[in-house]
């Protein structure tokens, strides 16, 4: 266990240099980044000053050189919409995402999960084509168009919850439920058919032929055989939910990361969308290395080489 943590935290190493490669030409994917600073009515001898400043005049792997030195040291630079450094503008809109994301996923495991074991056990009957086509429908409609609809039938029509910003649980619901339905309906067709898969075991049919219970047949025995793919699913939805929200949290003026990002693009702000990238990475890696790690307690049978 010990050399295998060792090794995923050694692999991490060259995975940080792609990331800072692909973080770091996202300046020069956007257009001159002087150009972007600048009027366009600056002159010439302004723009040649600047690029000189910023060393943009140096050759590319020696930019990049300094680039890694200046991150490395938690320097991406300073926002110039912001006037302020740009990791700690997006270290501050974190809270509130992993709020969203929180929520999100409980949302989604309180549907997803009893609907996809009762999916299982009434494999092929009315109930379970309906779950199925809902799941299929969940996954296909898109979350800006179901935020939107919220808005207007609860926030709008109906004022049971606030239209958009954070502050209240009331706040928190419809984002959560925008973003927990998609995040449910992949999830319950893939503890369906996990499921589905455990049951047809022989140690499965060996339990029934016992005399036990369905419903202990089903939890003892089924679903926990199958948290395997319940945690794969989780830890997969999870990097979804906090790198993925964008369009969420823009529809409903949620002050996350998401919302960050996407005025940072808009704005052609590269140091936030450069910090907000490498973070959403850093959280990426770190939440499928702690997957990976929850294998192991779930079934101790699991070897780590």
């Amino acid at each position: 266990m010990r050399n295998y943590l060792l090794q995923r935290l050694l692999q991490i190493i060259p995975v940080l240099l792609i990331i800072t490669l692909v973080v770091f030409t996202l300046v020069y994917v956007a257009g001159d980044p002087v150009s972007l600073m600048l009027p366009e009515d600056a002159s010439t001898a302004d723009r040649e000053a600047l690029r000189e400043a910023l060393g943009l005049n140096e050759p590319f792997l020696y930019q990049y050189i300094q680039f890694v030195t200046e991150i490395s040291r938690g320097n991406f630079g300073t926002s110039f919409r912001y006037n302020q450094e740009a990791l700690p503008l997006v270290l501050e809109r974190l809270p509130a995402t992993f709020e969203l994301a929180a929520a999100s996923m409980f949302i989604a495991i309180i549907i997803a999960i009893p609907l996809g074991i009762y999916s299982a056990r009434k494999r092929n009957s009315f109930t379970d084509i309906f779950i199925t086509g809902s799941s299929v429908l969940g996954k296909a409609m898109p979350n800006f168009w179901l935020g939107i609809m919220l808005i207007l039938f609860l926030a709008v029509n109906h004022t049971v919850f606030p239209v958009s910003g954070r502050g209240t649980l009331m706040h928190l619901v419809l984002p959560a439920i925008t973003l927990g339905t998609g995040v449910a309906a992949e999830m319950t067709r893939l503890i369906r058919s996990s499921m589905l898969e455990i049951l047809g075991e022989d140690y499965i049919r060996t339990a029934t032929s016992k005399g036990l219970s369905e419903r202990k047949v089903i939890f003892k025995h089924a679903f926990r055989n199958s948290l395997i793919s319940v945690v794969t699913i989780i830890g997969l939805q999870v990097t979804h939910l906090v790198s993925g929200a964008l369009i969420t949290e823009t529809v409903f003026s949620w002050p996350g990361l998401g919302q960050l990002l996407i005025q940072a693009v808009n704005g052609r702000d590269m140091a936030v969308v450069q910090a907000a990238v490498f973070v959403i990475a850093i959280l990426v890696i770190f939440i499928n290395l702690f997957t990976d790690l929850t294998y192991r307690l779930l079934d101790p049978r699991i070897k780590y080489t």
